[in-house]
């Protein structure tokens, strides 16, 4: 699939690492958790997600990025997607249960506002380093109960999000949904799983991807094979069990890191 231009309309800083870019095209049919390929000329295509239908999230982390966080109102990038399988859509008097951390807050997002609408009891767990890297907090909060917790305690509870999560009961949850930073998100799951949980519980995956269809294989996991592009990047926690979740990672060329 190519690219489509799209030119970008208004940025919002969000945090001092994270940046939100508004563009004139809307991808009305995104599902939460789905993300598309963002080709910044002459440096790279790199996934995102979308926190709204015409806006990706982007923390400053690498060469893509940092390239991008250079653009301004009225310049270009390409767009491929969306693409991958998103969370599972909330129902009405369902319990939803969100995790998240840092930028992962992005796909997380709407979900919960999606759950508000449909009638679902949402509580959200939001956690960043400090008070000045939360984000869409009013959004979270809008949208239901919110737990907030900050590494320095600047903000909320001074701690993590499996402080909180350590603390409530698990069991009056339908499921429970996830994004963050993969360390924070194996410590969840292990929760989840000593609990026996894991199977109500959906996970959004962070890889290399080079095609974002499914056909380089860059993203594979072990044991598997399952692809973190097309299969993804969205799993059932059933499906991380004895997996490389949480355990490493692989680079460009597939070697693990």
């Amino acid at each position: 699939m190519r690219p489509i231009n799209v030119t970008i309309t208004k940025i919002v800083e969000e945090s001092p690492s994270t940046r939100t870019f508004f563009f004139d095209k809307s991808f009305d049919s995104a599902k939460p958790g789905q993300f598309v390929m963002a080709w910044i000329r002459g440096v790279d295509e790199i996934p995102m997600t979308l926190p709204y239908n015409n806006a990706i999230t982007v923390q400053k982390v690498g060469d893509a990025t940092s390239a991008l966080f250079d653009l301004d109102v009225g310049d270009s990038i390409g767009i491929r997607g969306p693409f991958g399988n998103g969370f599972t859509l909330p129902q009405k008097n369902e319990n939803i249960l969100l995790i998240a951390g840092g930028v992962g807050s992005a796909p997380l997002v709407p979900l919960a506002e999606y759950g508000m609408r449909a009638g679902s009891d949402v509580t959200t767990i939001l956690g960043a380093r400090s008070a000045d890297e939360l984000i869409f907090a009013d959004r979270f909060r809008a949208a239901g109960v919110l737990h907030i917790t900050t590494d320095d305690g600047s903000e909320g509870r001074g701690g993590f999000v499996t402080d909180v999560l350590n603390e409530i009961d698990i069991s009056e949850y339908d499921r429970i949904c996830t994004c963050g930073p993969e360390i924070m998100m194996a410590r969840v799951f292990g929760i989840l799983h000593d609990a026996g949980a894991h199977g109500q519980a959906e996970f959004s995956l962070h890889r290399y991807f080079k095609c974002g269809i499914g056909v380089c294989g860059a993203c594979c996991m072990d044991p598997h094979g399952l692809r973190v592009c097309k299969d993804g990047p969205v799993f059932n926690g059933e499906l991380l069990v004895d997996s490389e979740f949480g355990e490493y990672k692989r680079g460009g060329s597939g070697v693990r890191v």
